[in-house]
């Protein structure tokens, strides 16, 4: 029997729900980030306000949630084109274990540590 070349759709299916479940909770902390910078929370606490410290950690916080996002939707579009799982690098799949732990990897382990 031959090498796989992709994902079967079940398989596919499998990723794409794993992935929809990681992407609804980043939306809820990316906007929890965000309300926390604008304070749209609606309290009028203006003596608790956060320094600009906090602010900023927030918005990098709010920054790095929208970059996952934005991987988590790119793997549902490569889901769609039947092209998730495959590295980039050599061409074979990433491993199931890999793709469960990172679901919007693009690189299988051997082609990751071989960047180093």
């Amino acid at each position: 029997m031959s090498e796989k070349t992709r994902y079967s759709d079940e398989e596919l299916q499998e990723f794409k729900a794993i992935i929809l479940e990681k992407l609804e909770k980043a939306q809820k902390d990316f906007e929890m980030y965000k309300s926390s910078i604008t304070q749209s929370d609606g309290n009028d606490t203006q003596d608790t306000s956060p320094t600009f410290k906090v602010l900023e950690e927030a918005g990098k916080l709010a920054q790095r949630q929208q970059k996952f996002i934005q991987y988590l939707q790119a793997a549902l579009v490569r889901i769609e084109n039947k092209t998730y799982g495959i590295c980039r690098e050599t061409g074979k799949l990433i491993s199931k274990e890999r793709l469960r732990a990172v679901p919007h990897a693009t690189l299988s382990i051997d082609a990751k540590n071989s960047q180093k």
